[in-house]
């Protein structure tokens, strides 16, 4: 599945994101924009929220790989939000990070590097499982490969959306 992280590691991209952040918020009180400030204060706060309900999803090797992506995929952004706390609901955590980590790799390979290209992952949980939205925008210019990945029929994928900028796909993960 990729690279084992130890937790220097870990903590060492941590601390480093962090920074970034701080320097951001201390940049701009420095130019006294204290709107701006407010706002990435704001955007810190509703992304530590969806790392939370990430967490709590019980679905310990999905929310490992979205946690550490944008350290691993540097070809697109990834942005994910849980769009309510669950209590426990049991799916294959091991199909669906394998298959989102199969598709990550395979956007990797069919997106234009360098590039303003980001990842969207809602989830949604409900009674009898868990759907996933992956909304991508970009530039796509090997096509092909992504049309070969969804061919596989090794998850239940419904393609709403695929042109040139553009691919939404829904997967939904029944109880097990």
């Amino acid at each position: 599945m990729g690279k084992e992280w130890d937790i220097v590691e870990v903590l060492r991209h941590s601390r480093h994101d962090w920074l970034n952040k701080l320097q951001l918020i201390k940049g701009n009180l420095d130019l006294d924009r204290i709107d701006r400030v407010r706002a990435v204060i704001d955007e810190i706060v509703i992304e530590a929220q969806h790392e939370t309900k990430l967490s709590n999803l019980h679905m310990p090797l999905f929310a490992a790989l979205l946690l550490k992506s944008n350290w691993e995929n540097p070809s697109f952004k990834l942005e994910y939000e849980v769009l309510i706390d669950s209590e426990l609901i049991k799916i294959d955590d091991a199909s669906m990070t394998n298959w989102t980590n199969s598709f990550f790799l395979c956007l990797n390979r069919a997106i234009e590097e360098f590039q303003e290209n980001h990842l969207s992952i809602t989830i949604e949980p409900q009674l009898d499982g868990v759907r996933f939205f992956f909304d991508f925008s970009g530039i796509i210019i090997k096509r092909e490969l992504i049309e070969k990945f969804l061919a596989n029929p090794a998850m239940d994928v419904v393609v709403k959306e695929f042109s040139e900028s553009e691919l939404a796909l829904e997967v939904f993960m029944p109880v097990q």
